[in-house]
């Protein structure tokens, strides 16, 4: 016998809570080559090329998940997918931290980043069940925020660890922790409140899971039919791939080299972008959400990001302050891409939302898959032969280089939001 009533609002944010703590776990992976580069160079033997791609098998196997991701979150439910991503993600975490070669420690890679990729659009799928269509942005924001969480352990906290036991042995225990998330998830989520006796919050016809195989195939050709899919694709990568190339990568060497700073000052910097992107999520969701637009908001992100990461990138020997505050400026409106996933949400049918979801956070991550190794590769292209402690490094130029690719494709993205059509917040299909 269901209820009439929802779920109570403490219930629905708990179960939407236990996904997110597998999202947490999947941003800290993401980043955390970021503050044991050097580690990583001499562990391995390694040039900037091959070290991004190293930090960069995450983002291979995450991106090759999206699209089956939002096809099982729709067909198969969140709470195994959860569930096994997370269980993955331990085996991944195990292998990275026991590699004795760069093979294996890739392997690690893409076991963790091809396991933590259903996280978000899990997370996305409980927020349609358990809370009201209304908080649905804010989920997506808050969902942001948890994940930044992750990102913030991978920075100073990471580094101080790494110093005192050495970055191996903290590896088995994420590995540990990441296991206990996956028996954590079996236990307590599930996939639609009625599965409590509560009444969902899901539209009557979203998510059927008797459709016919056939329908699977038909849902992705009606996504990408629709403008906005596309467009909504293409976009974030700008925005995510500056974002998670500095803080998640390249800013450690690029602050320590060039700015003078210990390592743990500049994990610190880089936090401190990730944190103002982590407030940025919520906020531009909300504001969103109360304004009734997408567009617009989109729109004075990119350009604020724009603005500021070129001041980073093309001027030297900025004041530390002046650095610090452009670098918070960058994060806070990078929360902006958040908008991305409710905007494609209304712009296709409701009961693809898992589908479109998958598509869109493809287009996020292709940001720092392709900008990652790519930067790497326009450093050791502009090397001037410096080595030191075994690791190679880079001048100004050779990072400006790297750095101005960053640049075009958030100019590409400003420019590409300008032809999407704005949803008003409400379902358009």
């Amino acid at each position: 016998m269901h209820s009439a009533h929802p779920p109570p609002l403490k219930l629905a944010w708990t179960v939407w809570g236990l996904g997110a703590m597998l999202y947490l776990i999947g941003f800290y992976q993401r980043v955390a080559p970021g503050v044991i580069t050097n580690e990583l160079m001499s562990d391995f033997a390694l040039n900037a090329t091959a070290l991004g791609n190293l930090s960069a098998f995450y983002f291979y196997s995450y991106v090759a998940m999206q699209v089956p991701t939002g096809l099982l979150a729709d067909h198969w439910g969140p709470r195994r997918l959860l569930t096994l991503g997370a269980a993955v993600a331990a085996l991944g975490t195990l292998v990275f931290g026991m590699a004795q070669d760069i093979t294996w420690a890739g392997a690690g890679r893409l076991l963790v980043g091809g396991s933590v990729a259903v996280a978000f659009v899990g997370m996305l799928k409980l927020a349609g069940h358990w809370l009201p269509p209304r908080q649905y942005a804010l989920a997506s924001g808050m969902a942001l925020f948890c994940g930044i969480i992750g990102a913030v352990f991978a920075g100073v906290p990471l580094r101080l660890l790494v110093d005192a036991f050495g970055w191996r042995p903290i590896m088995l225990g994420s590995a540990l922790v990441t296991g206990a998330v996956a028996v954590g998830i079996w236990l307590l989520v599930r996939d639609d409140p009625t599965e409590k006796g509560y009444a969902s919050h899901a539209a009557v016809h979203e998510d059927d899971p008797h459709q016919p195989a056939g329908s699977v195939l038909s849902g992705i050709r009606r996504v990408l039919q629709y403008r906005n899919t596309w467009l909504l694709y293409l976009i974030p990568g700008g925005v995510v791939g500056s974002v998670l190339t500095f803080a998640g990568l390249w800013g450690v060497p690029f602050l320590t080299t060039h700015y003078g700073m210990e390592k743990t000052e500049a994990a610190a910097v880089g936090s401190a972008l990730l944190v103002a992107w982590a407030v940025g999520g919520p906020v531009f969701g909300w504001l969103s959400d109360h304004l009734g637009h997408r567009k617009p908001l989109y729109v004075l992100g990119c350009l604020v990001q724009l603005v500021a990461w070129s001041v980073v990138v093309l001027v030297p020997g900025l004041p530390y302050w002046l650095l610090v505050v452009l670098l918070v400026l960058a994060g806070f409106f990078s929360g902006n891409m958040i908008i991305g996933f409710a905007f494609a949400r209304e712009s296709a049918p409701a009961r693809l939302a898992g589908t479109v979801s998958g598509v869109v956070n493809m287009g996020v991550m292709m940001g720092p898959m392709l900008l990652q190794p790519a930067v790497g590769w326009m450093l050791d292209l502009g090397w001037q032969g410096g080595m030191a402690d075994g690791v190679r490094l880079y001048g100004l130029e050779a990072y400006r280089n790297g750095f101005g690719l960053m640049l075009c494709w958030l100019a590409l993205s400003l420019l590409l939001i300008l032809f999407t059509h704005e949803t008003h917040c409400r379902q358009q299909v």
